[in-house]
């Protein structure tokens, strides 16, 4: 189903950070659209603590507790505030002397998209460099515009250019264009050897070509208003401009010549011109670096050892990362404001949204024995999933369910997840949490027409906070993102860490925190699936900016180029964390292994050892978790398990594992050797289990694993009174309360 990227929900906003402290200050950045006469709306807000997400009427419903203790009722005008996508560069102003006579631009591109619109390679001024809507080069001058006759073709390397020369009472405007001798793995354009047409444009004296600053945009083209539009879909390296008072500008002695090359300061947004100027590219939106150029031989796999081979970015017309709203508002939280996950609801009598964020207990100071740790990496590298399989028949249950309204799928212009690709079909490999995030609201439901929940990430994970709740227990909140910033200072005085359903994503640092927690006596449990798989990295000077290069193996919403493996942002090897020589199993002991539709299963026990009887105190059946409100069992949608040669430790202990899975469950490619082996081995069918294991660290840490996305979405099952309920209680009271 083909949607409009300009549709608009009438109310919304997102917040500057995710995660804060007392004493620390959240922006709050909202828009309303479609007001009468387009008129600012009046927007009452309030905040709430929220307890359960999930707004199925067969579990506990969505909870929210009055938090006007910490925050006052407010009311605030706000006007629309727009959305701006598309990756560009532009430079810094360059003065355009009196007497240059000649303006020369030109670049090596890859086009991607040939489409039904004009595409801007460069722009200076009144001088344009572009595809035009019938995929012919074009340039234009002062309304003068003219084409190549030859269509351009996709994946194909080519050096074009423009040339604005004035002499002799008459202005001329060339253009050309020379395919390139191809790179490693690219077709060759047979058809488009070298073009050149030249136009007169002007036959007047006077030099057209006035002195001004100006900038240099490349990959769109700037309106009156200052915004960008005609954005280029493709790669681009070796941008060039030349000023010069002579006609041809190789020629000149005082020419300026400018140029940049894209493969220096790789993890910058800003790139120094090379012969040292002072005019600085800067990047917007967040096109993507570390591409193969035109040069690439194939024979080196990482940037940083044939950096040469990378001078060329990736330009996309749906790049977006940041809204760059205008804040609304403010909220300085106080001081002794409790840790728990806050939403800051809006309202303008008729629209609402609902803006979660998390606060974190005092740095260094917990104030309860349990910590969860909340995966707001992996929330943003989601963040507006725009599923494949969504249907508008989805609206139904929203709607019986009093549900979050809106979905990505509707409304893609605010930007897409990394589970999405490009509109040229490449995949999107950065993400942010700096735009409106439909699926990081209250009630939003990521399956719809399902006899469950359907609900995953910040939605599935209330189940487990809210069954802490239910059960009494104080908890602390921490995010990734103090785990990534602090280490593991931020969770050190914890005496037990939980996951929630799905830390996917991960820094080195995150990982080694988590590491040093656990070996220093900190008791870890892991309570999902699919959990420390991805590699990601953060951006030196956009930190909200996350990166995911989808490299070999894993199960993938989209594979990276071959030779597109390593981050640009820390020029390290992409991928899975397996990969990396980062396996789960060494962490938590289980590792992912089968991934089916959105049901689930059971558990079996196995273990009958009286030395973890306690595990099951209270349990008389052996069948585990055969209910909840995430695919109708506590096993299931994606399941780890544990394996000795992938690091699980030799003193694990397999307190259960699943059984009777579906026949849609398959074994993650990364296991798989052939379509008879599989690497570890065994038959392909036994490897689709989750294994829910136990063992012991030296320094008196410990770690509990269940292996399952879904096993949280059964706590709450029959008002939290259920046998999956009652072992995790086990389990937190043998840590929190061993006597």
């Amino acid at each position: 189903m083909m949607l409009k990227t300009n549709l608009r929900v009438p109310l919304t906003g997102y917040t500057d950070r995710l995660s804060a402290r007392g004493g620390d200050t959240i922006a709050f950045k909202l828009s309303a659209h479609g007001q009468p006469n387009e008129q600012p709306a009046n927007v009452n807000s309030w905040l709430t603590q929220s307890i359960c997400a999930d707004p199925n009427p067969s579990g506990p419903g969505i909870i929210e507790r009055d938090a006007s203790q910490w925050y006052k009722p407010d009311t605030h005008t706000v006007s629309e505030q727009g959305i701006f996508a598309g990756s560009f560069a532009i430079t810094s102003p360059i003065n355009v002397a009196k007497n240059i006579t000649s303006i020369y631009m030109g670049a090596t591109i890859w086009p991607t998209l040939l489409n039904n619109s004009n595409q801007c390679i460069a722009q200076f001024g009144a001088l344009r460099l572009f595809i035009n809507s019938d995929k012919l080069l074009s340039c234009s001058f002062n309304g003068h515009t003219f084409s190549l006759p030859e269509h351009m073709q996709t994946r194909c390397w080519m050096h074009v250019s423009a040339h604005l020369k004035h002499g002799n009472a008459q202005t001329h405007l060339t253009l050309s264009a020379q395919a390139l001798p191809q790179a490693i793995g690219t077709p060759s354009l047979q058809d488009y050897t070298e073009k050149t047409s030249t136009h007169l444009v002007a036959e007047a004296a006077k030099n057209p070509i006035q002195n001004s600053q100006l900038s240099l945009i490349i990959a769109a083209e700037q309106t009156d208003s200052g915004t960008t539009t005609n954005h280029f879909n493709g790669k681009l390296e070796s941008p060039k401009l030349c000023l010069s008072n002579n006609s041809e500008p190789s020629e000149s002695s005082h020419a300026q010549k400018l140029s940049w090359n894209f493969a220096h300061s790789m993890n910058s947004l800003h790139i120094a011109d090379v012969a040292g100027h002072g005019v600085t590219l800067s990047l917007k939106n967040f096109p993507t670096r570390a591409m193969k150029s035109s040069t690439w031989s194939g024979n080196e796999m990482c940037w940083r050892h044939a950096p040469e081979q990378y001078n060329a970015i990736h330009f996309h017309d749906d790049d977006l990362v940041d809204a760059n709203w205008e804040t609304t508002f403010h909220f300085t939280l106080p001081s002794d404001m409790r840790s728990g996950v806050y939403v800051m609801h809006i309202s303008d009598g008729q629209n609402t949204d609902a803006m979660p964020f998390f606060v974190c207990a005092p740095k260094s100071q917990p104030t309860s024995k349990l910590c969860v740790l909340v995966s707001t990496f992996t929330y943003a590298i989601y963040g507006n999933h725009a599923r494949p399989d969504w249907d508008p028949s989805w609206q139904e249950q929203v709607k019986d369910w009093n549900a979050y309204p809106h979905n990505p799928a509707q409304y893609p212009g605010y930007g897409l997840s990394t589970y999405n690709n490009h509109s040229d079909g490449s995949g999107i490999c950065h993400a942010s949490h700096l735009r409106p995030l439909f699926n990081l609201r209250p009630g939003y439901i990521t399956f719809g027409n399902t006899a469950c929940s359907g609900l995953r990430h910040f939605q599935a994970d209330s189940h487990l906070l809210s069954w802490l709740d239910a059960m009494h227990i104080d908890f602390d909140i921490i995010t990734d993102r103090e785990l990534h910033n602090e280490g593991v200072t931020c969770i050190a005085g914890y005496d037990m860490l939980l996951t929630g359903s799905h830390p996917e994503y991960h820094t080195a640092q995150t990982l080694d925190a988590l590491h040093a927690y656990r070996d220093t006596g900190g008791h870890l449990s892991y309570l999902g699936g699919n959990g420390f798989y991805w590699r990601i990295a953060l951006h030196q000077e956009h930190e909200e900016t996350l990166e995911i290069r989808r490299a070999e193996a894993g199960i993938r919403a989209w594979a990276a180029e071959p030779g597109e493996y390593y981050q640009a942002f820390d020029g390290q090897y992409g991928g899975l964390w397996r990969r990396n020589g980062r396996p789960p199993q060494a962490l938590c002991g289980l590792g992912f292994s089968a991934q089916g539709q959105f049901n689930g299963s059971y558990y079996q026990r196995s273990n009958t050892n009286a030395e973890y009887a306690w595990v099951f105190e209270g349990i008389e059946e052996n069948v585990i978790g055969d209910f909840g409100l995430c695919g109708a069992g506590a096993a299931g949608f994606e399941l780890d398990r544990a394996d000795q040669q992938l690091g699980t430790p030799d003193n694990t202990v397999v307190l259960a594992s699943s059984k009777a899975h579906s026949d849609d469950f398959i074994l993650v490619p990364e296991e798989m050797l052939t379509h008879l082996t599989t690497l570890p081995g065994p038959d392909a069918q036994e490897l689709v289990r989750a294994d829910m294991v136990w063992f012991d660290v030296p320094n008196g840490g410990s770690v509990f694993s269940v292996g399952s996305i879904t096993f949280c979405g059964s706590l709450p099952h029959n008002n939290f009174d259920n046998n999956v309920s009652r072992l995790m209680k086990n389990v937190v009271d043998h840590v929190l309360d061993p006597t």
